[in-house]
């Protein structure tokens, strides 16, 4: 029987990223925390950091970076994206607003990081849904994602 393969460091640190900012994003919806100030809270109090007796994983900084201001530079396109690819009837403002920030940097990623391979960046937004919702959030963030992914990648 095979062992999955031991993931790499910069693996780990990017997935941890992932996390944060959707972590980042949410505080940034709910407290209006600006950009700058929110991403220096994060860089020293939070990534590979003990909050509350919960140790936060070193991320990637500069990937963490990128997702958060990334995000918020280009909140329209990402959501003209999101909405497109919801039931009819939905709209973001009928999500559960941590699920609209996973959505949103999965398609963030889809959208301006060609470097991440399609299959990786769901997998990986999938992976941190289940940090929140159970199986049925899980695959909706799957569906969702892949759908996004179809029109933005070729």
């Amino acid at each position: 029987m095979n062992k999955p393969a031991p993931r790499s460091a910069r693996s780990q640190a990017r997935s941890a990223a992932r996390l944060a900012a959707v972590q980042a994003l949410y505080q940034m919806q709910m407290e209006k925390t600006p950009l700058a100030r929110l991403l220096h809270e994060f860089h020293m109090h939070r990534l590979g950091h003990e909050v509350e007796g919960e140790e936060y994983a070193e991320a990637e900084v500069e990937f963490f970076d990128d997702l958060v201001a990334g995000v918020d530079a280009r909140r329209a396109e990402i959501d003209e994206a999101l909405v497109a690819k919801l039931a009819s009837g939905w709209t973001l403002a009928r999500l559960d607003k941590t699920m609209l920030q996973v959505l949103r940097c999965g398609a963030y990623e889809l959208i301006a990081r060609p470097d991440v391979p399609v299959g990786s960046a769901i997998s990986e937004y999938v992976d941190v849904a289940k940090a929140f919702f159970d199986d049925r959030e899980a695959k909706f963030v799957n569906g969702v994602l892949d759908a996004v992914a179809k029109d933005v990648r070729s």
